[in-house]
């Protein structure tokens, strides 16, 4: 192998390794989900695992369901409480593991969701941070399967019409560019609420200091959320 040729192919492999390096402490630097999330996460009686599918079922399962998307460097199991509170209100949720807690790599992880509850007729998608940018980006393009996109500290991204989203925020979210909600349908912003409370992962670096607990932030999101979709239902 001339010398050129073998400097060359030396580089490019440092330069892959390196970067590979580079990443993998990049995704291994994540919020992990706290104790309440995984006391909640061992409910067997309500959760079923379906690879890299969580089902949170109601007892009596009705015909609609939430297709979640977790937040960017985010362990999925940290939302678990706050599906539930949807779970307890009858509807299913279906939580997405995605690979390295990024969506971007997943984003159209709800094409394998259908299959898994054939009775289901009014489908919705959301997401958190950057798991509402991919929710909203599939939405946008699957618009004949979902009635609805949720967002949670995320703004709408793509095609889809404000009037066919929710868009909650916190006030005290220094996380998300409050800017880019630039429309007012649909918008809610929880007064005392940051970005990170939406999940059960304790904090988030730049993010500003919520003055109501997290339990009353989800329990708000949850309300906004079974409004939204009575009233998408009605339809």
């Amino acid at each position: 192998m001339k010398k050129w040729m073998k400097v060359t192919l030396i580089s490019v492999v440092s330069l892959v390794l390196v970067a590979g390096i580079v990443f993998g402490v990049y995704v291994s630097d994540y919020g992990h989900a706290d104790e309440v999330a995984v006391a909640a996460m061992a409910n067997d009686q309500t959760i079923k695992k379906d690879g890299n599918l969580t089902i949170l079922s109601p007892t009596n399962p009705g015909d609609t369901a939430v297709i979640f998307y977790p937040g960017g460097k985010v362990e999925y199991s940290a939302y678990i409480p706050l599906l539930e509170k949807l779970r307890q209100n009858g509807i299913t949720s279906v939580l997405v593991k995605m690979p390295f807690n990024l969506a971007v790599f997943n984003s159209g992880a709800a094409d394998e969701v259908y299959k898994k509850l054939p009775d289901i007729k009014n489908w919705y998608i959301g997401g958190h941070s950057l798991g509402g940018a991919m929710a909203s980006s599939y939405a946008s393009k699957h618009q004949d399967k979902v009635k609805g996109l949720i967002l949670l500290g995320a703004y709408v991204y793509g095609g889809i019409s404000p009037d066919n989203a929710l868009t909650i925020y916190g006030s005290n979210d220094y996380v998300m560019d409050q800017a880019k909600v630039d429309y007012t349908t649909n918008v809610h912003k929880i007064n005392g609420g940051n970005h990170a409370q939406f999940g059960n992962y304790g904090l988030q670096k730049g993010d500003g200091t919520a003055t109501i607990t997290r339990e009353q932030q989800q329990d708000e999101t949850a309300g906004l959320i079974l409004d939204f979709i009575k009233s998408k239902n009605a339809q």
